[in-house]
């Protein structure tokens, strides 16, 4: 993928995904063709979160999304899903950092528990 946006968005999110859990594992899972990269995948003591990139945005899968509490409202994709949640960020979109960092910590505790 050439850098533009969605690059920027995916190394914001690496970065933010560090700062809740230094420890996590990042793996680049499901290579194909049409995505030699594969999919970023972060792991601590089981998965936490997915990294895609679309044409229209970035979408971060959350894997037990359903089971974390997202008081600030961060979740926006996947609502019905009934074990993951997700977070679609398209260009200029805005992401509330300290808010997915919470997400994040929340997800490695669901792990460790």
């Amino acid at each position: 993928m050439a850098a533009d946006w969605r690059t920027d968005t995916v190394e914001r999110l690496r970065a933010l995904i560090i700062e809740a859990e230094p420890d996590v594992v990042e793996e680049a899972k499901w290579r194909k063709p049409s995505n030699p990269n594969g999919v970023p995948t972060f792991s601590c003591e089981g998965l936490i979160c997915t990294v895609e990139t679309y044409k229209d945005k970035v979408k971060v899968t959350f894997a037990k999304g359903a089971s974390l509490a997202d008081p600030d409202g961060v979740f926006n994709a996947s609502l019905d899903a009934g074990t993951r949640r997700a977070i679609d960020i398209s260009a200029g979109g805005e992401l509330d950092g300290g808010a997915f960092v919470e997400l994040v910590r929340e997800a490695v505790a669901l792990n460790r528990a």
